[in-house]
């Protein structure tokens, strides 16, 4: 019998009778069993912090797994490790996988290969077959074989009728569409975000423009088609304004941001490091501001880690040859997690609650007789980041000390 005891936790859901409160939590085989002050329970694993918190597990819906086809940068088991670490019970794997899960038999593999890992792992099916833009993926057949979102991962899906039609069809059957904005024909062979420092550094710039175009385009076509749709890896201060603007006129128009795009900008990159080389760029500080505040403000309703490992090939080399990416599961939270600016609250909303409202699942619930789907945190705690449970290292945060630290996951 597996017993555990969350001591003295704060606890931090919305849906919950206990919100707020400050109490033990007794987890009995996988199910919460008590909750109550100054509890005396008997050959229980004890879990303690100075200042331990307890949430709903965190979802991430935004996450490049590799597997299958690219297992030399991320397996399942080693995303799902990283994952855990990360206080993460869900993940949303990204399909840009090879072969691409553009049907559904890789929507059932990535099912059936992940049902005994310790977090749950949810295939995305791609919007277009082969991620190529051009011709509708069989939505239906994958939603029935378990996916539930569909998107093109990082690509932008330029065929402006494709995707309203593949609005209008998944939304006949409960399908979620998810989009990245980015116009190629505007940031095509940009390495950063076009600014000042990309003036200063030489490199050509990836411009706000490309990415606001796309947003005005889709909030456009889901007014036109009367569908919800969800705006992945915002990235400037005028896609925030444009998705506020979007959801004052009643709009179902919901939105995400990288963490590492509301703790970072474009002059992390003035040594050239290639693990600051994201997509979307490091913005401005401007825009950084800008995306910090919707998030606070409800504009964007979910922080997502964007984790994309990749091999030490792709990384170590020229800045204009390097891969864009960086791993994020394990300190996604570390980096959203920002005293005095956002609340635990505020972050438990975009990391716990909005992301399982915005995939249609049901959102854990803490109190008694409920299965123990938890993270338990510490925004307080300091740590250095010394190891990965990624088998990518692309991060700038190896070796380096970070602040709020994920205590135990429990799924």
């Amino acid at each position: 019998m597996t017993k555990v005891i969350l001591r003295d936790a704060r606890i931090i859901d919305p849906n919950s009778p206990h919100n707020g409160k400050q109490a033990d939590i007794v987890i009995e085989n996988g199910t919460i069993t008590r909750i109550s002050s100054a509890l005396r329970v008997d050959d229980a694993e004890e879990i303690t912090s100075p200042d331990l918190h307890v949430a709903p597990g965190f979802m991430d819906l935004h996450a490049h797994i590799c597997d299958p086809g690219m297992e030399h940068k991320e397996t399942l088991a080693s995303a799902a490790a990283a994952a855990k670490a990360g206080g993460f019970t869900a993940i949303l794997a990204m399909p840009d996988t090879d072969p691409v899960i553009d049907n559904k038999a890789q929507v059932e593999y990535i099912l059936r290969r992940s049902k005994d890992l310790p977090v749950n792992i949810l295939p995305a099916g791609a919007l277009s077959v082969g991620l190529e833009g051009k011709d509708m993926a069989e939505l239906f057949d994958m939603y029935s074989a378990g996916a539930r979102i569909f998107c093109d991962a990082d690509k932008s899906i330029s065929h402006a009728g494709l995707l309203v039609r593949a609005m209008m069809y998944a939304n006949q059957f409960g399908g979620k569409i998810f989009t990245r904005c980015d116009d190629k024909t505007v940031s095509h062979g940009g390495q950063m975000n076009e600014g000042p420092m990309s003036t200063m550094l030489g490199l050509k710039g990836i411009p706000a423009l490309a990415e606001e175009l796309m947003v005005a385009r889709n909030i456009a076509l889901a007014e036109y088609a009367e569908t919800p749709v969800h705006f992945m890896a915002i990235s400037t201060a005028k896609s925030v304004e444009l998705i506020r603007e979007a959801k004052a006129k009643g709009l179902p128009v919901t939105a995400a941001v990288h963490a590492y795009n509301i703790c970072w900008n474009d002059e992390m990159l003035s040594e050239f490091d290639t693990n600051y080389k994201v997509n979307p760029p490091l913005r401005s500080e401007a825009d950084r501001v800008a995306l910090l505040n919707a998030v606070a403000d409800g504009t964007i309703d979910c922080i997502t880690s964007g984790h994309k490992p990749e091999d030490v090939e792709s990384k170590v080399v020229e800045f204009d040859l390097a891969a864009f990416g960086i791993t994020g599961l394990e300190t996604c939270y570390s980096l959203a997690n920002m005293p005095g600016v956002l609340t635990q609250e505020q972050l438990v909303r975009a990391l716990s609650v909005n992301p399982r409202r915005i995939s249609g699942l049901s959102v854990p619930v803490i109190k008694e007789g409920e299965k123990a789907e938890l993270t338990a945190f510490d925004p307080k705690a300091s740590w250095i980041y010394s190891k990965t449970k990624s088998l990518s290292k692309n991060t700038p945060l190896l070796g380096k000390n970070v602040n709020g630290g994920v205590i135990a996951t429990f799924c």
